[in-house]
């Protein structure tokens, strides 16, 4: 992958990264909302990497098997209760449904996001495999 490819790919994540958190702010900053309770998926976005980063750098020079296989499973538990968390809120009456909504489409951009980092920093031949 050449640098050019690389540089544009880097710029096209942050810039999908950043549409996905403005979604996640706007459902808690519009003046209908004015709750910021939907802005606890960041934790979620924060933990999620963790534990396939950590299984990676583990299982590098053997085949660990079970402990990338246990990290995926953290790693979803850590998707699903970010989609969980904005909908049980909504239902509870604690937000609005609009900004249940608003924080779904940013958890779809954010994670989308966080997929295409690891997919393409992930390629042998990149420099970048040290992240």
């Amino acid at each position: 992958m050449n640098m050019e490819c690389l540089f544009f790919s880097l710029v096209s994540l942050a810039f999908a990264g950043s549409i996905g958190m403005t979604f996640v702010i706007l459902a808690c900053a519009l003046p209908q909302y004015k709750q910021w309770w939907p802005f606890f998926v960041v934790l979620f976005y924060v933990l999620c990497p963790i534990p396939t980063m950590i299984a990676r750098r583990h299982t590098e020079g053997g085949t660990h098997m079970a402990c990338m296989e246990s990290a995926i499973f953290i790693t979803m538990g850590f998707i699903v209760s970010s989609f969980a968390l904005p909908v049980v809120l909504a239902r509870a009456a604690v937000i609005m449904w609009g900004a249940c909504y608003l924080t779904l489409a940013g958890n779809v951009i954010v994670y989308l996001t966080i997929l295409g980092f690891f997919t393409i920093f992930d390629m042998d031949d990149s420099d970048y495999t040290m992240w």
